[in-house]
């Protein structure tokens, strides 16, 4: 079996289903043309946990974790049925890579997973769990989940990391038509570089090397899953995607780990 895609996005404010804008246009496409998982296996920001936690939840809720946005987002449901055949696999791959894990029966779908699932599979027909993230652990940890990980692509699962490229309120002008800022390119487009030359030990340190790093990320939890995303791409290169800057600050930057997809595609504007 060929291996299935690995697929980082930055899911943006949660509102971005009622606006969905150039990213929900490319989230869309890349639904209808990417191979259809048997399964997904969703890491998202908005998950933490001290160690690594799977459901197994046969049919995960749809958890409005936000406040204070307008009323039909709220009466949005992503109704895709739970993958709980998938938490023992996920709790087997991170046991033999030494990494502790336990299984939740209860958790549903936080917004770092449902709302981009809203647009890449709106039928929401194929099983979706979540694994979570350690907030107080660094990137490195990070990658090591991703690599323990990566035998999923061998199995039909698709892993869609969901976190952001940049996660600074401050940065942010909550204008529509609000222009890139300046430092949020900056380091997207640095990052963007560093993927691309393969120079993991950089990203690794990116709150030192990269122009703007600690400011990007006054907390890393927004940047933790693409370091999964990058472990579960094992030495592959993937492909980036720009659809767009949200509220000025917000780069919306995907990546792609998929060796069928369409090399014509290595960047899209």
């Amino acid at each position: 079996m060929p291996l299935h895609p690995v697929l980082f996005v930055s899911h943006g404010a949660p509102d971005l289903l009622l606006h969905p804008g150039r990213t929900g246009a490319l989230w869309a496409e890349l639904g209808q043309t990417l191979p259809r998982p048997r399964a997904i296996l969703a890491v998202s920001a908005h998950w933490g946990s001290s160690r690594p936690v799977v459901s197994a939840t046969p049919k995960p809720e749809t958890l409005h974790d936000f406040s204070g946005f307008p009323a039909a987002l709220y009466q949005l449901r992503h109704e895709a049925p739970g993958a709980p055949d998938l938490a023992p696999r996920v709790q087997d791959l991170l046991s033999s890579a030494g990494l502790p894990i336990d299984i939740d029966h209860r958790r549903g779908l936080d917004h770092g997973a449902w709302v981009p699932l809203q647009l890449l599979y709106p039928a929401a027909d194929i099983p979706v769990t979540q694994l979570s993230l350690q907030p107080a652990a660094g990137p490195e940890w990070h990658l090591r989940l991703g690599e323990a990980l990566a035998p999923l692509r061998q199995e039909g699962v698709l892993i869609l990391a969901s976190g952001a490229i940049t996660h600074n309120f401050g940065w942010l002008s909550w204008s529509a038509d609000a222009p890139p800022y300046g430092p949020a390119r900056e380091f997207s487009d640095w990052v963007a570089a560093r993927i691309t030359a393969g120079e993991r030990h950089a990203l690794l340190d990116y709150r030192r090397l990269a122009p703007h790093g600690s400011s990007a990320h006054p907390t890393e939890e927004h940047l933790h899953p693409l370091f999964v995303a990058l472990g579960a791409g094992k030495n592959q290169t993937p492909r980036r995607y720009t659809p767009e800057f949200i509220y000025g600050g917000l780069a919306m930057d995907v990546y792609l780990w998929d060796t069928a997809h369409d090399e014509a595609n290595q960047q899209v504007s």
